[in-house]
């Protein structure tokens, strides 16, 4: 099977699109419910979906990613997994402890992002249409199985509809808060670029802005100009996808890989915690730093230090010690004091 490919990245993009084009063909009842003004965001995905494996191959061939990803996979079905995937996935806690101002942010930067996927993927790959039943209710249809009855004028028909609506407000929110935090935050200032920081940000807005625009254009204008700003968020949508793999926003479709990185961590942690190789206190678990040993080895990169020990068995107080010996002479690494600042933010 391999043979028949010219690389690993061309063997994963031709059974994705091909396993996605099965799918689309059984959800629309065989092409007959895929909506032709729809067409443009479906040939985004598949590009989007090209550039999310080439960017995901290149980044999994690295020796740290394959250790992660294959003690993640190893590790998936921890009783602390669920708890894990809630915490990272879906309740944002992990980003709790940075303040409620970033914590508020991600959630209506990530689940915003969430809900139109939910909703724009299965509409544009045709797994998901309404029909009109008797007396004012809808069926909504999710390949080819009526699922749920609903009244057309009801509160759960009104959130069906404007779904996207409220995810673009969610998106544009946490997109503002985003922005006034990286003009303001003298931290974010120092270290952010336009191209980098800025641009996935203005993209969004952008792409929620024309979005809204469309519905105003329905509800107030009488369709007026609804074809040009069709287009014009169309466009914005498929260069936006293309985009993702290869920007700052390629941490979205990545996220879930934490799950694994948190479980390898805690998993080995349990184990058998390494000692510092200097003052004896337990920094990391014994699997990760030979791991990382080996990793370096791999690359034939050499830290060992004159006293024999490498230098991923010092704890992080004992390794800036260890740098500053090397400019000073002093053997500062070996003075059982422990920093005064070493917990210290910034």
């Amino acid at each position: 099977m391999d043979r028949a490919f010219a690389s690993k990245f061309a063997k994963s993009v031709f059974l994705t699109v091909l396993g996605l084009l099965v799918l689309i063909y059984i959800g629309s009842r065989f092409f007959t419910h895929v909506d032709l003004a729809l067409y443009g965001y479906m040939v985004g995905t598949l590009v989007f979906i090209c550039g999310f494996f080439y960017r995901f191959i290149a980044w999994g061939e690295r020796p740290p990613t394959k250790i992660i990803i294959k003690k993640g996979i190893r590790l998936l079905f921890r009783k602390s997994t669920p708890k894990t995937a809630a915490n990272h996935l879906v309740t944002y806690k992990f980003i709790w402890n940075r303040g409620w101002y970033r914590w508020t942010q991600h959630v209506l930067l990530g689940w915003g992002c969430i809900i139109s996927c939910l909703v724009t993927f299965p509409l544009v790959f045709g797994w998901m249409y309404f029909t009109m039943a008797e007396n004012g209710y809808y069926w909504v249809v999710f390949f080819g199985i009526d699922v749920l009855h609903i009244q057309a004028d009801g509160l759960l028909g009104y959130l069906f509809y404007n779904a996207l609506n409220i995810s673009a407000f969610m998106v544009i929110g946490g997109v503002c808060m985003a922005l006034y935090r990286r003009v303001k935050n003298m931290q974010a200032r120092a270290e952010q670029s336009f191209a980098y920081d800025f641009l996935p940000l203005y993209l969004l807005l952008f792409v929620c802005v024309t979005g809204l625009a469309l519905t105003f254009s329905n509800m107030f204008l009488h369709g007026k100009g609804h074809p040009i700003i069709t287009m014009i968020h169309q466009w914005s949508v498929i260069l936006t996808m293309i985009y993702i793999p290869f920007g700052k926003l390629a941490h979205i479709p990545f996220r879930p890989l934490s799950v694994f990185a948190r479980n390898y961590r805690e998993h080995y942690a349990e184990q058998e915690t390494k000692k510092c190789a200097v003052c004896g206190t337990g920094f990391v678990s014994a699997e990760q730093s030979n791991d990382v040993i080996n990793v370096l080895g791999q690359n034939d990169i050499k830290f060992q230090t004159e006293e024999g020990y490498h230098l991923a068995e010092l704890c992080l107080p004992c390794r800036r010690k260890y740098r500053m010996s090397r400019f000073t002479g002093i053997q500062t690494h070996k003075i059982p004091v422990k920093e005064a600042n070493q917990n210290a933010k910034g």
